[in-house]
């Protein structure tokens, strides 16, 4: 019989609590548990960035932290950053850029990009593919994604 441990988080905005196995990766947790598939499983060490989300504003990989340790925190998705809109004008520019391919990594890379664009406003194009570094991608060839970001970066300069 496999060990649990009552849980209380919240996941895009709404609290809940569970009894989750303490061996549990968040990133299947929140795909199997909640029916958020929107995180994917690729490597499973941590190398890929498929399985991103953010835990208390930070970027995490879901694959290396176990559900049990998001205990009392807030846990956001791409579901949940893209149903709020706070995502909205990176998929419009990855869209428009054509950043996106078969879409396996995309929501991973969004998040990345969301935390680069929130806490690097003058990211240069050398800066933006360092912060992507954690994320791969084997259809775009990135450069499309950086020009996406890019071009959200400009935006956001501009207006102020």
């Amino acid at each position: 019989m496999e060990q649990t441990l009552e849980t209380t988080l919240t996941v895009n905005g709404t609290s809940l609590t569970r009894r989750i196995p303490v061996r549990q990766h968040l990133v299947d947790f929140l795909r199997e548990e909640l029916g958020l598939t929107g995180s994917h499983i690729g490597c499973e060490h941590g190398v890929c960035g498929a399985c991103t989300v953010r835990v208390d504003g930070r970027i995490v990989r879901g694959c290396l932290m176990l559900a049990v340790q998001a205990d009392g925190r807030r846990v956001d998705t791409i579901e949940g950053l893209s149903d709020s809109g706070e995502l909205a004008e990176l998929q419009e520019a990855f869209h428009r850029r054509n950043a996106l391919q078969c879409g396996f990594c995309t929501p991973g890379m969004l998040i990345a990009a969301q935390d680069l664009v929130a806490n690097e406003p003058g990211a240069s194009r050398e800066k933006i593919r360092e912060h992507l570094s954690g994320n791969y991608c084997r259809c775009t060839g990135y450069q499309a994604i950086v020009d996406a970001i890019e071009d959200v970066l400009a935006a956001r300069r501009a207006k102020t």
